[in-house]
């Protein structure tokens, strides 16, 4: 079985429409699929696909861990798909036991599917960290912004040092380097990662090479969503180069995603996107990225330098001609009335707003690099 988490450094850039209409592109494509909803206390997956409010979820199961867990995997009405509801009703999902995360993955792990999509909370708490891990082909999904762009990659770097603690058993010369920098504040934050592994690798050896075992099998995949303009495809370039620099981590550029309001509509029919419009550019750059997985080799899923710099100009050329079939099919919702002046003018105004807000973001973030330079902030 695939495994396939679906994870977002921050709320708001469209993780879990992702994730549901990835799972209905793989059951179209004919493969037996589970999608699980593990946004924990903040559950509206089944929203998405429009499945009925759910009865059972996984926080019963979490209420009693030793129950039958077929009772919460949930028969859709889109062929070859299966469903896990979350649960908001129930206190304290959002925040697993460690006895109850491991009774979780267990019970996940023993599913009987082709492809099993997991679409995580938002953030970096340590369950959604060990959800991630579970496999090494984990998509982190990211929108334009700066907020977003630093949040998928503040995502990583704590997936790598989740992997570092994982690795380094307690009290060994490992361990209580990162302890000691740990409780000397941010300095884990701070601390150039390469730096830290060099110094590492010379006190403990042992646990240096356990580690490099560990993350050498995780290869994440970015999906940059909600994008407006090709200029916008760009970003993911930074992120991939803050990660190759700073964390010493490849990444693979999977595609881009341009941000529609027939996705408004579709949610409002309760029906995913894929179906509702599938040939919208919405739907083809989801059918697009389900290809690309599909036909990658879930074993050997190692690319080389050469390989992954192709998967960041494919998505460059992507976003190139997704813009054009945009706005043909702008043009041709104008003139056969299905989209308004109206609908267009609230579009522009839109995109004001959005424009505004990112102009905040660039200022804030200005601000804060310039104090940290004036602080003598090394990264």
């Amino acid at each position: 079985m695939r495994i396939i988490p679906i994870a977002s450094g921050k709320g708001g850039v469209g993780k879990s429409m992702v994730a549901a209409n990835l799972a209905v592109a793989f059951a179209q494509a004919g493969k037996r699929v589970i999608l699980a909803d593990l946004d924990l206390g903040a559950s509206n997956l089944h929203l998405v696909i429009g499945h009925q409010a759910p009865q059972l979820g996984i926080g019963t199961f979490l209420s009693d861990t030793r129950s039958d867990f077929s009772k919460v995997v949930a028969d859709t009405d889109i062929p070859n798909l299966r469903f896990i509801p979350g649960d908001t009703e129930i206190p304290g999902t959002a925040n697993l036991k460690p006895s109850q995360r491991k009774a979780l993955v267990k019970r996940l792990l023993a599913l009987d599917a082709d492809i099993l999509i997991l679409d995580l909370g938002a953030g970096t708490h340590q369950s959604i960290l060990e959800f991630f891990l579970l496999s090494g082909q984990g998509i982190i999904v990211s929108a334009p912004t700066v907020t977003a762009t630093l949040n998928a990659y503040v995502f990583l770097k704590n997936t790598i040092f989740r992997l570092m603690y994982t690795a380094f058993l307690k009290d060994t010369k490992a361990y209580n380097y990162l302890e000691k920098l740990r409780k000397e504040g941010s300095g884990l934050q701070r601390l150039y990662l390469p730096k830290m592994l060099q110094d590492i690798k010379k006190i403990d050896t042992k646990s240096y090479n356990k580690f490099k075992t560990n993350v050498d099998r995780i290869h994440p995949r970015l999906i940059m969503n909600m994008v407006q303009d090709p200029k916008d495809a760009d970003v993911a370039a930074k992120i991939r180069r803050s990660c190759e620099v700073y964390l010493d981590l490849k990444i693979e550029h999977l595609g881009i995603i341009y941000r529609d309001a027939l996705q408004d509509t579709s949610l409002a029919a309760r029906l995913p996107i894929t179906i509702y419009k599938p040939q919208s550019v919405l739907s083809q750059a989801i059918f697009r990225i389900a290809d690309k997985i599909l036909q990658s080799d879930e074993d050997n899923f190692t690319l080389t330098d050469e390989e992954i710099n192709d998967t960041f100009q494919e998505a460059a050329v992507e976003a190139e001609t997704d813009f054009e079939n945009k706005m043909e099919y702008v043009e041709e919702l104008m003139h056969s009335g299905a989209l308004s002046q109206g609908d267009l003018i609230e579009t522009v105004k839109t995109q004001q707003i959005e424009i505004s807000k990112l102009k905040k973001e660039s200022n804030f973030l200005k601000y804060t690099l310039s104090r940290a330079i004036r602080e003598g902030f090394k990264p």
